[in-house]
Parts: structure tokens; C-alpha cells; sequence
């Protein structure tokens, strides 16, 4: 098979398209070739170094993608569509996966939609049941809303009736959160003043934090009793938190991580089914920032560590 390959750590031009041998699926897994397959900043963290990867060079990217069943013998018939989330090597014509992260797709989700929406939206999902569950009416802050987990988050909130500040970096990000049902949409500059000022100075009832170093502002925008949900730091690791501050104002900091959710198959595909059924319903358009042959991969890292991409980078094999 070809596959989106790289030997040293670096910038775009480390990725090369080449032939290595089929991955052999282990027990409990199934080959699936792919046909679409998400880019996260993951994998530019892994490219450059910044994140750990498990085994010698030469190295496969990518953990989400969607295709079709190959091999004989599973549970899902050869030929059966399915997607998966969390399965690494997917930056390939061929990946095996295990069987119990295989997500069954419905005749009227592509795999590139699936591709574009997996990871992020099931993200996004459990970020509005799990970590905390706000009720229509209430207010929310979104740091990076035009990001991907963040247009998924703003209409997932909308959905269920909650007001929306979206955060963006740029007049075209905050647009796109605005597109995407953002009542109201501001930068970073002040943001507490703003948001206090929006907020005829109660604060947010739950701030969700993607950035890192904006947690103090965070906190600071979130109104006494209100929740702070953390889940990424892709502006840097944020400050110490003083317990005191979470006492002193009834505050809830609160973390989340997908793979603490997705504990079974069940339960991943039942996630997956109601996704998709928001999508179908139309109260969840995927956005997806540009499109790649995975075999042109450096193009869409590239575009993707420009930070002009709004929405999802996705990669077609």
C-alpha cells in the first residue's frame, strides 16, 4: 500500500508519499481501506516532535478516517462502510482497525463528512452532556469557535437552546461562528470587560477552553457557581489555579477527554448514531475548511498550521 510516511521530526516537507508494506490485522481487528481521513493538530504536534510517537521511523500519521471493510471474516460483511476515531496509521491506503472502534455509516453519511465530523463532533458532544449540561437560556463562552470542535460546539449549544459568546481570533473566524449560531461573537482583546459588559457583569454560566493560557480569563468571565470546562491548550499550558479562587466563588473547574467516554463499543456507536442523527435532522452542518489528496499531505498540514483553516482539513485517498 502507499502511505503518508516520515522519518525525522520537522516541518511539512518531512511528510513523503511512499510504499511500505499492508498493515496484517491483529486479533480483534479488520483492515478498513480508507477513503477519507481527518487532520488535527495532533498530527502536526506528533510531525514536529511535540507530541510522543510510539515505535521507529518510518512513522504513519492520523487517527480518524472512513472507508470500507476488506477483509473477510468480522462482524461487518467485506465491502460494509464504517468509520472509526481513535485508531492510529490512518494516513494510509490500508489501516487496521480494531473491531470495537469501528463505527457502523449510514447510507446518507459520506465518508468524508464522517471524517470531517468523528473525532471533533463526538468532542463537542460530550462536552455539552458529560462535562457540564447547560439549560436553555443559559450562557455560554466559547474560546475558539471557528475552530473544529468549536463550530461543532456552537450549534450543539444552540440546539439545545443556550445563548452563545463565541471567541475567535479573526473578523473571518468570528464571522463563522456567527454562521454558525454564535449570538454574540468577540476577540480576545478584553474579553473579561466584554464579556462582564454582555453579561450585565453576572458572567457566563459555563466557559468551555480549548486555548490553554486563557484559563484565568476564563474563570474571571464565568459568573459565581458557573463551570469552566478545559480540554485543550493550543495557545499553552495555562497558569497554576489557586483552589482558593475556585472556593471563594462556588467556581467548578472541570477537565474532559474523549477516551475517558468512550468506553465501549456500545457506547461509541450509540454516540456516533446520535451525532449523525443532528446532522440528518439538519442541527449539525459539518464545516469542512478544504479538502487534500493524501498523498499531497505537507498541503494540507500547511494549510491547516496557517491558521486561516475554518472548519476541518480533511484528506481523500
Amino acid at each position: 500500500m502507499q502511505a503518508l510516511l516520515f522519518d525525522r521530526f520537522g516541518g511539512t516537507d518531512v511528510l513523503r508519499w511512499d510504499t511500505i508494506a499492508d498493515p496484517v490485522p491483529g486479533p480483534g481487528q479488520v483492515l478498513v481501506r480508507t477513503q477519507a481521513v481527518g487532520l488535527n493538530f495532533a498530527d502536526v504536534y506528533r510531525r514536529n516532535g511535540t507530541y510522543h510517537l510510539s515505535g521507529a521511523a518510518p512513522w504513519i500519521l492520523g487517527y480518524e478516517g472512513a472507508g470500507v471493510v476488506v477483509s473477510p471474516g468480522s462482524p461487518y460483511p467485506q465491502g460494509s462502510r464504517v468509520g472509526f476515531a481513535d485508531m492510529p496509521f490512518a494516513n494510509a491506503e490500508l489501516v487496521a482497525v480494531d473491531v470495537d472502534k469501528l463505527i457502523p455509516l449510514p447510507d446518507d453519511i459520506s465518508a468524508e463528512t464522517a471524517a470531517a465530523v468523528l473525532l471533533q463532533g463526538l468532542t463537542a458532544q460530550y462536552l455539552v452532556t458529560d462535562s457540564s449540561n447547560p439549560q436553555p437560556g443559559q450562557v455560554a463562552l466559547v474560546h475558539a469557535a471557528a475552530g473544529g470542535v468549536g463550530l461543532l460546539l456552537v450549534q450543539m449549544l444552540r440546539a439545545k437552546g443556550v445563548l452563545v459568546v463565541g471567541v475567535a481570533s479573526s473578523d473571518a473566524k468570528r464571522d463563522a461562528a456567527r454562521r454558525a449560531g454564535a449570538d454574540m461573537v468577540m476577540g480576545y482583546e478584553d474579553l473579561v470587560e466584554r464579556v462582564q459588559d454582555a453579561t450585565e457583569g453576572a458572567g457566563v454560566h459555563v466557559t468551555y477552553d480549548s486555548v490553554g493560557r486563557t484559563l484565568g480569563d476564563s474563570l474571571a468571565a464565568t459568573r459565581t457557581g458557573g463551570t469552566v470546562v478545559f480540554y485543550g491548550m493550543a495557545g499553552g499550558d495555562p497558569d497554576p489555579v489557586d483552589p482558593r479562587l475556585l472556593m471563594d466563588r462556588s467556581l467548578t473547574l472541570t477537565g474532559g477527554d474523549l477516551w475517558n467516554v468512550l468506553v465501549n463499543a456500545e457506547v461509541r456507536r450509540q454516540r456516533a448514531s446520535e451525532l449523525f442523527a443532528l446532522i440528518r435532522k439538519g442541527s449539525l452542518v459539518p464545516t469542512i475548511a478544504g479538502t487534500f489528496p493524501l498523498r499531497d499531505g505537507g498541503k494540507a498540514h500547511a494549510f491547516l498550521e496557517s491558521r486561516g483553516a475554518i472548519g476541518k482539513v480533511v484528506m481523500l485517498t
